[in-house]
């Protein structure tokens, strides 16, 4: 199989059919061999029910619906584990993406070698309040991860299939999935000028509260470099706060012993000295049990899928 195409949607009932049908086309038109993996976000419209429509016309098609909106990130997640191609395509259910789109990032991956393209819409048919916010974030990453892309919430792209594999996407992370390969280790990421169009159907499903994912962002800088080993950051930053804590209050000590002063217990110092302490304690305890969670870690990512189209043989048992 060339391609795996994952799309998350949610209440998307109006532009699932002709999405599809754009899909097979170009498909079709390049020979591909290919699967649609459409993954329900717990849909409250007529989604689902297209989907099963598609499905029965089209045996390319593979669908879970999930029993409730658990977000874009646990949908693609989903659609990266149930993915079977080596390349593999991550696409909106909106049609703002193109499929048309397809074909040259499936060939930036097998002939140029990129572990990951990621669109660009250079031209974007959005308001003015989403371009503006979009811009200033795209900047901040781009400055902050030093990932040379211009658009890294572009939900068209196109990863080498160990990509997908090696990436755990959850919260709002999927925003970020670039910086996520990053961090496994994959290194050759590339950016494509891709077409953007005018949603045609429905709304939009996203607003400021994007900005939130600023926080994911300071989450990611700190799993990049210590997310297996917790203790270098806690234990460091303990340490220093029980170093300092011991040096107040052996001063104070030598003070009390040395030149006979009284009162010590009523000097801010004091306190402040027992107060480094407390905390170094706790942040060193932090990091040993940081360092545990991390040793026996197992996958927590659980969802529950109400119903499946087409399931491989992983998902019957």
């Amino acid at each position: 199989m060339d391609i795996s195409i994952v799309v998350p949607l949610y209440n998307e009932e109006e532009s699932l059919p002709e999405l599809e049908a754009w899909i097979d086309r170009v498909m079709k038109e390049h020979a591909f061999s290919y699967e649609l993996i459409m993954i329900d976000d717990g849909s409250t419209d007529s989604s689902w029910k297209v989907v099963e429509e598609l499905s029965e016309k089209n045996k390319n098609i593979r669908a879970l619906k999930f029993q409730r909106n658990y977000g874009k990130s646990a949908a693609l997640n989903v659609g990266f584990e149930a993915a079977q191609a080596n390349v593999v395509i991550t696409m909106d259910a909106d049609l703002q993406d193109s499929p048309d789109e397809v074909p040259e990032l499936y060939r930036m991956i097998m002939e140029e070698k990129y572990d990951l393209v990621s669109g660009w819409k250079k031209k974007r048919n959005d308001p003015l309040s989403k371009r503006v916010p979009s811009r200033v974030y795209n900047y901040l990453v781009r400055s902050l991860t030093k990932i040379k892309l211009h658009d890294f919430n572009c939900g068209l792209k196109a990863y080498r299939r160990p990509v997908v594999k090696s990436v755990q996407v959850h919260g709002d992370l999927h925003r970020y999935i670039p910086v996520l390969a990053k961090i496994a280790g994959f290194k050759r990421i590339g950016e494509k000028v891709v077409q953007h169009n005018a949603r045609k159907y429905g709304v939009s499903k996203f607003g400021l509260g994007r900005a939130r994912g600023m926080f994911d962002l300071v989450t990611l800088a700190f799993i990049g470099r210590f997310g297996r080993k917790p203790m270098h950051f806690f234990g460091t930053l303990g340490t220093l706060f029980l170093f300092l804590g011991v040096v107040i209050l052996i001063y104070l000590s030598i003070a009390k012993l040395l030149y006979q002063e009284y009162g010590i217990a009523d000097r801010p110092l004091f306190y402040f000295g027992i107060l480094t302490l407390i905390v170094g304690s706790q942040l060193f305890l932090s990091g040993f049990l940081a360092e545990m969670i991390v040793r026996n870690n197992q996958d927590n990512n659980q969802y529950v899928i109400e119903k499946i189209v087409n399931p491989t043989e992983k998902n019957r048992s």
